[in-house]
């Protein structure tokens, strides 16, 4: 049985990665264990490799660190791919004031961390390293750990300490944001609760017009729609009891009857367009669609021909050849309006009414054949990590920094991948995966950083916590933790009338805090938190990423 003995605990490549993995299933299996409803979830395996660390169990140092920064590069770069689409279009109506409150608890920070290394005379490498603990950011802690080799790159022990600082700062970071989540429904108790208009992704709206305003009578629909701003798509047009698919050609007539797409909040602008709104509800999702009319179906067709990835909708011209009406185009789970101007994606799946037959033509021309997207598209993924690795490797200089700047292999590849996710269909680049291909690679890339980076700092983590300095650090890091959120928090509320879900939302990610995020949610009774956990989270982590890498070079 020597050769069991020596798998385990002679150092090599194989031993490597079973001990990474028993420390990953480990860690996976404890974080579904959940405590007055909270789980740590992924993050437990940062845990279990701090155990595993602390028990003495050593592995080749060169594995470790190659295993560590591939499991970073493949995390970022897939997170840069899932947030890219939506990255620019966050900064968007109220998109931007979340985003600049969000912004705000980065820099304050960042500010209250670097006046803590000061006041307390500690190297900027360890508060940098549990300000990113404090925080729940990972990929700004190995923005830093790598700045750091760059300033140091003799002393590989900072890196270490680093992780060692992160892993006690990040449970008293979690509690820390749930602190604040209670403190603030207290305060939006008591204040009575202000309210806003949402500023999350907005959803289409169903309405049916009666045409009564002269002003329209006997124009078509081009031009009609030059005669407002808002956006709106009109499905199906009733005339006489008879039901038809119009184009832009279309004459709309006296008494017409519309069923027109559009967001809620131009309906009255709408209503004023054509006269009247009839009181019908069609925004209910058990309407049978098909029942309206025998002659016409609504239909759901993805998009899977490679040639149409980043083709705008309106160049198709399917209305007018086939007859048609494209009315929603959703794409990863958000209904969005069908404009012209809209580029299609790999994945999209656009509703169409018209009759049977030209709705089966338009899916023949769009794709419609859904194992087409089961296929892994390696060649932008691997294209993606190359091209992150050597802009994160670039050196920039600045006046008054003596080392060179680097993007790091978390800036570059997070950067190509919101670059790629946002802009690749536009040069007929396809980057659609599966959101469960993209979640398997992203957990898959964290989870092995996350072991490493346990591993890495267990040695000494309970030696540390256990004294003095490990309750300077654990107090810091709630300070850290707690007062830009409480301070960006408050002021939200008080004077940018933020009402609390979009508030709490906001704060969890820009503190990239999804245990917080789960406790927020549980707190009310929609899903405003999340969706401003998406607006905010995406510049947050970028601007987190790269701040913390001027700060180590200027510091450190």
């Amino acid at each position: 049985m020597n050769w069991l003995t020596e798998i385990f605990t002679q150092p090599s490549p194989i031993q490597t990665l079973l001990v990474l993995a028993i420390i990953a299933a480990t860690g996976l299996a404890l974080g579904k264990l959940k405590l007055y409803g909270i789980s740590l979830g992924i993050t437990f395996v940062f845990f279990a490799g701090i155990m595993a660390g602390h028990l003495g169990i050593e592995v080749n140092r060169d594995m470790l660190r190659f295993a560590q920064d591939t499991g970073l590069v493949i995390f970022v770069y897939t997170l840069g791919l899932q947030v890219g689409p939506g990255f620019f279009s966050s900064f968007k109506k109220g998109g931007v004031k979340l985003n600049l409150l969000g912004l705000a608890v980065v820099i304050i920070g960042f500010m209250s961390a670097i006046l803590a290394s000061v006041a307390l005379k500690m190297p900027v490498t360890d508060v940098m390293g549990l300000f990113a603990g404090a925080v729940t950011n990972t990929p700004m802690l190995g923005a830093a750990q790598q700045a750091a080799l760059q300033v140091h790159p003799e002393v590989q022990e900072v890196a270490t300490d680093m992780a060692l600082a992160c892993a006690v700062g990040y449970p008293v970071g979690v509690i820390g944001m749930i602190a604040v989540i209670i403190i603030l429904k207290s305060f939006n108790r008591k204040s009575g609760g202000r309210q806003e208009a949402s500023s999350g992704p907005v959803k289409p709206f169903i309405a049916e017009f009666h045409v009564s305003n002269p002003a329209i009578f006997g124009k078509n629909i081009k031009e009609i729609m030059s005669l407002t701003e808002s956006k709106f798509v009109i499905s199906r047009v009733w005339r006489q009891g008879k039901v038809s698919i119009p184009t832009s050609d279309t004459v709309i007539m006296q008494d017409d009857h519309l069923l027109v797409i559009s967001t809620k909040s131009d309906t009255d602008r709408i209503r004023a367009l054509f006269g009247e709104k009839e009181s019908k509800d069609w925004n209910k999702e058990d309407i049978d669609w098909n029942a309206i009319d025998s002659r016409l179906i609504s239909k759901r067709i993805l998009v899977t021909r490679q040639n149409l990835n980043g083709v705008k909708l309106g160049s198709l011209k399917l209305r007018n050849i086939y007859g048609i009406n494209i009315t929603r185009v959703n794409r990863a789970g958000i209904d969005l309006l069908a404009s012209p101007t809209l580029r299609l994606q790999l994945g999209d799946r656009l509703t169409i009414v018209g009759e049977a037959a030209a709705v089966e033509n338009v899916g023949k021309i769009l794709g419609n054949e859904e194992k087409r997207l089961d296929e892994p598209n390696l060649i932008a993924i691997f294209i993606g990590l190359a091209l992150g690795v050597v802009i994160g490797s670039i050196p920039f200089s600045f006046p008054g920094i003596s080392t060179p700047v680097r993007l790091g292999i978390a800036g570059g590849p997070i950067i190509i991948g919101i670059l790629m996710g946002a802009f690749g269909p536009r040069f007929h680049i396809t980057t659609y995966t599966t959101q469960s291909a993209n979640l398997m690679l992203r957990e898959f890339g964290l989870v092995t950083y996350l072991a490493c980076l346990g591993l890495d700092a267990g040695e000494n983590f309970f030696e540390t916590v256990f004294c003095t300095q490990g309750l300077v650090w654990i107090g810091l890091a709630l300070a850290m933790a707690m007062i830009p959120t409480l301070i960006v928090g408050f002021a939200a509320q008080k004077f940018f009338h933020t009402d609390y879900p979009k508030n709490v939302g906001m704060l969890c990610g820009s503190m990239a805090n999804p245990m917080a995020l789960t406790y927020a949610n549980s707190t009310v009774d929609n899903d405003e938190p999340s969706v401003s956990y998406a607006t905010a989270y995406p510049v947050a982590m970028f601007a987190r990423v790269i701040i913390a890498q001027i700060v180590i070079l200027l510091l450190a």
